[in-house]
């Protein structure tokens, strides 16, 4: 019990980035993976803005899946997110949208030297709907949130935060040459990082 809580805190980062990525065959594991690394994620959505309208628009949004660490992930993209921001906006009129996130962003790929459009710099795409959270979801939303980007607990009150999450509806993996692989909700969900 006490190395799986040891391997469960702070250090368990430097492990999981030493640890291998999961093999281009289990399109569904590196999934998980992917996200559990990613602390940032590319939103886009359909505009609802002024000369804008209906045309695509992306933007960054801090995210997280749990608490950093081999034991943390649940694999659901949780985001704190405010009406004041131009992409809660367009969620307010359509809630579809896609998120990408990708191993870019993590020491992975940098010593690999793999370009981030390189297929083995990993990138997922999730495709869904944004929806608030209900009241017996916002703590675990919270702590997944907040032990990765602390600085949220600081930010202004009088901005209504709330906590969301990404629904999943369609995943596709690109993790190796040859084009996207395609995994099901339920394939994802039923494995671990």
């Amino acid at each position: 019990m006490a190395r799986l809580l040891l391997l469960c805190t702070a250090p368990a980062l430097l492990l999981a980035a030493v640890a291998g990525i999961p093999p281009p065959q289990e399109a569904a594991r590196m999934a998980r993976y992917v996200l559990h690394s990613c602390d940032w994620g590319a939103l886009a959505t359909l505009s609802a803005q002024e000369g804008l309208r209906g045309r695509p628009f992306a933007n960054i949004f801090s995210l997280s899946d749990g608490p950093p660490g081999p034991c943390g992930g649940s694999g659901v993209p949780y985001l704190y997110l405010t009406d004041m921001e131009i992409s809660v906006q367009d969620l307010e009129v359509n809630s579809n949208a896609s998120l990408t996130v990708s191993l870019a962003q993590t020491p992975y790929c940098r010593k690999h030297k793999y370009d981030p459009q390189n297929p083995l710099c990993a990138h997922i795409i999730f495709v869904g709907s944004i929806v608030k959270v209900n009241d017996s979801e916002a703590g675990i939303a919270q702590k997944a949130l907040f032990t990765r980007h602390p600085e949220m607990e600081s930010w202004p009150k009088d901005h209504n935060w709330f906590f969301a999450k990404f629904n999943i509806t369609n995943i596709w993996v690109l993790d190796y040459f040859g084009g996207l692989k395609i995994v099901t909700p339920e394939e994802y969900y039923s494995v671990k990082p």
